[in-house]
């Protein structure tokens, strides 16, 4: 299923559609996931990259609407930094090399040349996070860590995308399972897996692809939404802030429809069945 309109128009004039990218470097490599909102009126992004030269280059190429910070999020105490011979695989985790080496081409890109004390600051510190719409996080591992220090930002975000880790790829770093369960008693559910990372154990290639895998899922992208089951907790202007970044950026129309039905039990609009038509007229049925 397809469709080819935007919901910015059920966005309520004034508005804003906010977005935290923490771990924003691949902002910089095709656009982030959520480049189907730069047409929003009122749209803007908080992003958090530590690496000073990729924070600065994001900065650079932004317009007004992005404000991009080097700082490193975390629980707010000191840490050790990893740094790595691919900017992007540097973590506050150490890699873990005994298990990277059994892949093809995963070692070879997470080999630590440095390590840095570093401070991390707790996201429920900074100012100006009141209001987040979409989360989208990945900071290789240190997910949990991240979302264990900003409570009172998830408590306003309705729409969560962040990497997971099936295996300890870095040493001693939370796994799905962790990083699951704490969402769920924060209040969201599941959703659906966006992308999947994988790579054959060696010596094994497909197609001639070192970077191809089989069957062993490694990491991947997961989205989770606000409860289903809890709509009404959330008020109008919220549920359809939350239906347009789904409809936008995921193309999860059911969901979408569950959801400007939930807003319309407030406001006594008939936007759910405006939206069947328009998925109807567009190719979305």
């Amino acid at each position: 299923m397809t469709n080819e309109f935007s919901l910015s128009d059920l966005v309520p004039g004034g508005e804003q559609v906010t977005v935290l990218d923490v771990g924003a470097m691949a902002i910089g490599s095709g656009g982030p996931i959520y480049a189907p909102l730069y047409g929003y009126e009122n749209f803007r992004v908080l992003g958090f990259e530590p690496d000073e030269t990729e924070c600065r280059k994001l900065n650079e190429s932004s317009d007004n609407r992005f404000h991009f910070y080097p700082h490193f999020a975390g629980d707010g105490g000191k840490a050790t930094y990893f740094e790595t011979n691919m900017t992007m695989t540097g973590s506050l985790y150490e890699p873990n090399t005994r298990l990277l080496e059994k892949f093809q081409n995963l070692a070879e890109l997470t080999t630590v040349v440095a390590t840095h004390q570093v401070a991390t600051m707790r996201l429920d510190d900074i100012e100006g996070l009141d209001d987040v719409d979409l989360f989208k996080i990945d900071v290789q591992g240190a997910e949990l860590k991240v979302f264990e220090n900003a409570t009172r930002v998830l408590s306003a975000a309705t729409v969560i995308h962040t990497e997971v880790e099936f295996v300890e790829m870095y040493k001693g770093q939370p796994l799905f399972a962790d990083v699951d369960k704490f969402l769920r008693a924060e209040g969201f559910q599941f959703h659906t897996f966006h992308n999947y990372g994988s790579r054959c154990f060696k010596p094994i290639t497909v197609e001639n692809n070192i970077n191809k895998g089989l069957n062993q899922r490694l990491w991947a992208d997961v989205i989770y939404v606000r409860d289903f089951m809890a709509l009404d907790e959330l008020s109008a202007v919220k549920l359809l802030k939350m239906a347009a970044i789904l409809n936008d950026v995921y193309q999860s129309f059911d969901l979408c429809h569950t959801i400007i039905e939930a807003a319309d039990k407030q406001t006594g609009a008939a936007s759910a069945k405006d939206y069947l038509a328009r998925l109807a007229n567009s190719g979305g049925n």
